[in-house]
């Protein structure tokens, strides 16, 4: 039997629970995101049924511009504690089947298995997760994660914004294989922008170097990329170009390497009141981290003015430290790297958690 990853994707996850608890709201357009009140300044649309996204309202955008754009709305507030649930409820239906589940956000996953029937596995988890939960997925199954996570934007269903293949390596509806064997016949003529990990910002950087297509990347000369954009991350365009990618599935949880708050005000905050407000910031997530017994070893600061023009910085600390004072110095001596002339929207402070020498001496 063959390794297979397949990657699970469930279809408008959250809008789905909420239509899932609310089944009178099938049909409508639903918008998810902060409060629910569409009136509520900078609150952010976590997500919107197909119903919704046919008016051109997405993820991310402003609750306040998908009202105008779809003022017929039903319009919820964010509930974690709910998705949390039923990501478990999805995660067990799929733990249940002889596979390797490896969880990477509420709403998808890889799947590790072996078999000789990738299809077949496909449906049969698809069916279980539907049986189970009233939820729908939609799985890409691939020689490797890179493959198997771009195949899941062809296998969703027709209201997605994924457009359908030619036909090439097609199986039933919400399931979709892509490997080496039909790899170039279905991406080398797309443009770079729809490969995994790279976004507008680097399609424009791909493009100064004469590189727009896939077929373009996968033949370009890994030095010149290696020169631009780093030995490392050089070379894993030049391997993205070609589909290669991770095999591995393991059902380890992921040790998280940070913690970060981020707050975004309901007025702007003139330059004078910036300090103040980073200060208590700073101290906060550091209590949070010293709670779970971490130390820190470097502090990010991320300021968004009112242009939402998002600049961040960062230092290296001289020695870690669980201090919630040394944290809240070091953010604003960070502070004073940016230019204050505009009105603040968001600020926020990542912390990058020190490692732990006897768990790296152990690896």
């Amino acid at each position: 039997m063959g390794w297979w990853v397949l990657h699970v994707d469930m279809d408008q996850f959250i809008a789905a629970v909420e239509i899932r608890r609310r089944p009178e709201l099938r049909g409508l357009p639903v918008v998810v995101g902060g409060s629910g009140d569409p009136t509520k300044p900078r609150q952010v649309v976590a997500t919107a049924s197909y119903e919704a996204r046919e008016f051109g309202v997405h993820s991310g955008m402003p609750v306040r511009a998908a009202y105008k754009k779809c003022p017929q709305a039903v319009f919820l507030p964010s509930d974690p504690a709910a998705y949390e649930a039923a990501s478990t409820e999805v995660m067990d239906t799929l733990r249940a089947f002889p596979v390797v589940v490896e969880v990477w956000g509420w709403d998808e996953c890889f799947v590790g298995a072996s078999t000789d029937d990738p299809e077949g596995l496909a449906d049969a988890l698809r069916a279980a997760v539907v049986e189970r939960t009233g939820l729908t997925c939609s799985i890409g199954i691939g020689d490797n994660k890179t493959r198997a996570k771009l195949a899941t934007t062809f296998a969703k269903k027709p209201q997605s914004h994924a457009t359908a293949f030619e036909g090439a390596g097609a199986g039933a509806p919400g399931v979709y294989r892509l490997t080496a064997e039909n790899w170039r016949e279905v991406m080398d003529h797309r443009p770079v922008r729809e490969l995994w990990g790279i976004g507008s910002r680097m399609e424009r950087n791909l493009n100064e170097l004469g590189l727009e297509t896939v077929a373009d990347l996968a033949a370009a000369d890994v030095e010149v990329l290696k020169k631009r954009f780093g030995p490392k991350m050089g070379a894993w365009y030049a391997a993205l170009g070609r589909g290669l990618g991770d095999t591995e599935v393991t059902d380890v949880p992921r040790e998280p390497v940070s913690r970060s708050r981020e707050e975004t005000f309901e007025r702007d905050l003139e330059p004078s009141e910036v300090a103040d407000e980073l200060r208590r910031i700073a101290v906060e997530v550091t209590r949070d981290v010293v709670a779970e017994g971490r130390s820190i070893q470097r502090v990010w600061v991320k300021v968004r003015f009112t242009s939402f023009f998002t600049p961040i910085k960062s230092r290296k600390l001289k020695a870690v430290t669980q201090d919630p004072e040394v944290i809240a110095a070091t953010a604003l001596e960070l502070l004073e790297k940016f230019e204050l002339r505009r009105p603040v929207r968001l600020l926020g402070v990542r912390v990058e958690f020190a490692v732990d020498p006897s768990a790296a001496a152990s690896s």
